[in-house]
């Protein structure tokens, strides 16, 4: 054997020493299971190798686990984020549509109370009319214009 494989095996039985003063590994070869995979070393060596093999699917598995996650809670605050600016967005926009359409009724009412309260201003009353135009039967509609003023009236009768 050469010197350098003899410094491998040394150093192999350091490791392989370390391992069985292993307190840990101690109680595991105790156990019932330990000491079956002691007896059957082929089901000992199989069970490493599916172990060893599946080690790199499963830490793969379980990045993508974790990036799903992450991804999902960045998404949701994106999504969400989103969704709350698109219904500020909404909501001014009824709000202003609302503050226009009540500046445009408040306006039409003010319009026709403006006009409503003009014509009945000219809308003759009993208050206005003269007891003659009364007594003729003409109460809301005279039958000649209204005298401005009752000098000038008097001076027509005669």
């Amino acid at each position: 054997m050469s010197k350098e494989m003899k410094e491998l095996q040394k150093g192999w039985h350091s490791v392989m020493e370390t391992v069985h003063s292993n307190p840990h590994v101690v109680a595991f070869m105790n156990s019932r299971v330990g000491q079956y995979l002691d007896d059957h070393p082929f089901v000992a060596l199989s069970m490493l190798v599916f172990i060893a093999a599946s080690a790199i699917p499963v830490a793969f598995f379980l990045v993508f686990v974790v990036a799903t996650t992450v991804i999902a809670c960045i998404g949701v605050i994106v999504m969400e984020g989103f969704v709350i600016s698109l219904g500020g967005l909404t909501l001014l926009c009824v709000l202003g549509g609302l503050g226009m359409l009540s500046l445009a009724v408040s306006g039409v009412l003010s319009v026709c109370y403006m006009s409503l309260t003009t014509l009945l201003s000219y809308w003759p009353t009993p208050d206005s009319l003269s007891k003659k135009e009364i007594a003729n039967g003409s109460r809301f509609l005279p039958s000649n214009p209204p005298a401005l003023d009752q000098d000038d009236a008097n001076k027509k009768t005669e």
